[in-house]
């Protein structure tokens, strides 16, 4: 299953909190609906990241994790 794409967000070499920040203040500027994709190199975004989706009720569409590299596929509420 392809997911389409509306925004990428790189997080590469940044650890927590740093990551779940970044994809915070993205998601405020991205419209309602559009698919966001993080990649991120920090283990703990395979935590924070669904936990992020659940509080604030957006829907993480999928997860990745390749080469120590993770991709979280994120619709905004």
């Amino acid at each position: 299953m392809t997911i389409a794409v509306d925004h990428t967000l790189d997080t590469c070499g940044l650890f927590c909190p740093e990551p779940v920040m970044m994809l915070h203040n993205k998601i405020r500027d991205i419209a309602s609906g559009e698919v966001l994709e993080i990649i991120a190199t920090d283990p703990a975004t395979t935590r924070d990241i669904p936990k992020f989706c659940n509080f604030l009720g957006h829907t993480l569409l999928g997860k990745e994790e390749s080469d120590k590299q993770y991709r979280y596929f994120v619709q905004k509420a």
